[in-house]
């Protein structure tokens, strides 16, 4: 079979460099008993050093042509290993009844709502590795003070502790995309639950980083209305860059008796 063609329309960057194939996929040697789940595996070169480590391995790909490729190449996958659909669409509670890690060298156009699919399985997913673009890389691992900050940072290292591990230069992919790319290691943290009403803590970072220039007395303004006397708190003097997780749940818990 021919080797298949990256498709612009599915944002395929195909690695091309072994060694940083194989640093991939060590990035979840630190938890060796669970299963892997690859997503978009492309051609196979990632998958290719997580089959050696004989885990129990499944991968999900959206492109037809990858598919047949993977079946016709990775003979130690069993065909129902391989799986043909749209990750963004998949229902991961179907696939595995106990935990496993996600890694993958993501489509840089789906990067963000893959992490916040890996959200919403937090408690099944210790480990989420991969590859993204260097930007977003650096976003999700800044912290506050950084102009990076912002919600994805925010509500990804409530539940996660991440690690920038290292920057990847555009010729190791078929074709080149035009930015840097990174390999970062999302490990769940040791929390179960928030003090604070988790819904309205992700209205209150989405509504405050929309808005990131202005002072928070500002910025929440439409969510409290005319309730104004709660604005007395130092904590509005500040700018949404400048909270730390803590100090968004204290934010949230201030805002609750004010919003109708």
């Amino acid at each position: 079979m021919q080797s298949v063609r990256p498709k612009k329309s599915l944002g395929q960057h195909f690695l091309n460099d072994n060694t940083i194939a194989k640093r991939i996929a060590d990035t979840i040697d630190g938890f060796p008993q669970l299963p892997v789940l690859e997503v978009g595996p492309g051609t196979g070169v990632l998958t290719r050093f997580l089959v050696e480590k004989e885990r129990d391995l499944t991968v999900v790909e959206l492109d037809r042509d990858s598919v047949a490729y993977l079946k016709q190449n990775f003979t130690d996958l069993q065909h129902d290993r391989i799986i043909e659909a749209d990750f963004l669409q998949l229902d991961l509670a179907q696939l595995y009844d106990e935990k496993f890690c996600i890694i993958g060298n993501y489509p840089y156009n789906i990067s963000s709502q893959i992490f916040f699919k890996v959200l919403d399985y937090r408690d099944s997913i210790p480990c989420c590795t991969g590859m993204i673009q260097r930007e977003v890389a650096q976003r999700i691992a800044a912290g506050p003070g950084s102009k990076t900050y912002g919600i994805l940072s925010v509500l990804l290292q409530v539940w996660y502790d991440i690690e920038y591990l290292f920057t990847v230069d555009e010729d190791a992919f078929t074709p080149p995309p035009k930015v840097k790319s990174a390999v970062v290691r999302l490990v769940r943290n040791k929390r179960t639950a928030m003090d604070c009403n988790e819904k309205l803590f992700k209205t209150v970072v989405k509504t405050t980083f929309n808005r990131r220039r202005k002072m928070l007395r500002n910025s929440v303004k439409p969510l409290i209305g005319e309730n104004t006397e709660v604005l007395q708190n130092p904590i509005f003097t500040k700018r949404p860059e400048q909270l730390s997780v803590a100090q968004f749940v204290e934010l949230t818990n201030l805002l609750e008796p004010f919003i109708g």
